[in-house]
């Protein structure tokens, strides 16, 4: 390649990233406007520019759209398959021809090593996504405080769309593994609190029964949620849905997060103590960091996945772990604040990414949408369904609904299952439509729901 041809790839390509990040800043914008949390701008705006400017022939929209797929490419072609039948093997049909001619472009070679750097992103950005997810909730203070109520709804919730997603998809998409079936009824288990929480504000009810019970809950969910993906990742990891496989797996999952949440503590007291020389913004990163790696280091070698142990690290991290530096109240510097400049970056760039790998030509299919349909279906029941475990005086429907977005965590679960390839691009796109649906109905049926409970009081 010529210098000036080459000088024009980079020129390309470069503007390709500045309109992909031009868009999710359109789209974060618009999601605080609607009041809606800002990944679900990010990513709309990914699946709006990924799914048209791929029907337009984008080359650079190929190559990130099948971005997990080119480095089983890359793969093949190492092993001394050609790059032409390496890629068809993979993506085959018309993805394939599509990535080929990209491929055999002059610029195929920068093409490729773009699919591979966005996959490394893809994989290991989710690791401090899933930190960020768990950071700033302190889960064991808030457990103390968890009432029965709190607890039946959390685990209803929990229970119940997962067992019915499971059958759904057992009758609807026997052609995938048990492990793909678990992992999508795993998703479908997560809540995501922030629209819920958005909507008691607006209304004004952050004391009202209702959001008390629900708040409760999304403390006990985040333990939930934790569980539920350390299991359905080690499934995933090791690749057995036999029932003994699964038992051992469980053990080791809980095992690993008893360990964490027992030993954690007593292992961030002592790293603190050790830095005492640091000021407490050094401080704050370094153990940050030092525990990420090292929770995700022992999840992966107890056969879970990394993102288990970063997702613990989260929720172990804490101010009050840093008191003895002074009053953490008057430090301006939080720990969410000194991650925010990478927040900034890397959160829009993931769910923007993810977005553009979500492809809407497979709702084509019958097949998917009925899957789609039977997914929502389940999604929507299982956690209205929640609303029973409440008692006394309040808005079990209400309950319910708040208990019905699936939020950030949602999107992350989806994710990891198409990265470890349990679950493929039909079923990622279904199971990422139903946490948006999810997620944008929500607001507009809970908001009903509390006024009609309020006029029915007056």
């Amino acid at each position: 390649m010529t210098p000036v041809a080459e000088g024009i790839t980079t020129l390309s390509l470069l503007f390709g990233i500045v309109l992909i990040l031009c868009f999710a800043l359109l789209g974060r914008i618009s999601a605080r406007k609607l009041g809606l949390p800002t990944v679900f701008g990010e990513l709309l705006a990914g699946i709006f520019i990924g799914n048209l400017l791929y029907f337009w022939g984008y080359e650079l929209i190929v190559v990130l759209r099948e971005a997990t797929s080119c480095v089983e490419v890359a793969r093949l072609a190492l092993s001394g398959h050609s790059w032409d039948e390496a890629t068809r093997m993979v993506l085959g049909g018309e993805a394939g021809s599509k990535a080929v001619d990209v491929f055999r472009s002059h610029s195929g070679s920068e093409y490729m090593q773009i699919s591979q750097a966005a996959d490394l992103f893809l994989r290991y950005g989710l690791i401090f996504i899933m930190f960020h997810i768990g950071l700033g909730t302190y889960v064991i203070s808030q457990l103390r405080s968890v009432d029965s109520d709190s607890l039946k709804v959390a685990v209803i919730g929990a229970l119940t769309p997962m067992v019915l997603g499971f059958m759904i998809v057992l009758v609807l998409a026997p052609d995938i593994s048990h492990v793909g079936h678990i992992f999508i009824a795993a998703t479908l288990g997560t809540t995501g609190f922030i629209v819920t929480s958005g909507v008691f504000s607006r209304l004004h009810k952050n004391d009202s029964r209702e959001a008390r019970i629900i708040f409760g809950a999304a403390a006990m969910d985040d333990v939930l949620g934790l569980v539920m993906l350390a299991i359905a990742s080690g499934i995933a990891v090791t690749g057995s849905a036999a029932l003994g496989d699964i038992g051992r797996t469980t053990v080791r999952a809980i095992l690993f997060l008893v360990c964490a949440f027992g030993l954690g503590p007593v292992f961030l007291r002592f790293l603190i103590s050790m830095l005492r020389r640091l000021n407490v913004v050094e401080a704050k990163l370094f153990v940050s960091f030092i525990l990420v790696i090292l929770l995700a280091g022992m999840a992966a070698i107890v056969q879970l996945s990394p993102i288990v142990g970063a997702f613990a690290a989260g929720l172990l991290m804490h101010e009050s772990h840093f008191r003895t530096w002074g009053d953490v109240h008057q430090e301006k510097h939080t720990i969410k604040e000194l991650f925010a400049p990478l927040e900034v970056i890397i959160v829009p760039a993931f769910f923007v990414l993810m977005g553009i790998q979500v492809r809407l030509e497979t709702l084509l299919d019958w097949q998917v949408i009925y899957i789609l349909a039977g997914l929502l279906a389940a999604a929507v029941a299982g956690k209205l369904v929640s609303g029973l475990g409440a008692r006394g005086r309040v808005n079990r429907a209400a309950v319910g609904i708040g208990m019905m977005p699936r939020g950030e965590v949602g999107l992350a679960f989806s994710f990891i299952g198409k990265s470890l390839g349990v679950i493929d691009a039909a079923m990622f796109t279904a199971v990422v439509l139903v946490v948006v649906i999810t997620t944008l109905v929500t607001p507009l049926m809970l908001g009903m729901a509390m006024r009609s409970d309020s006029r029915a009081g007056q």
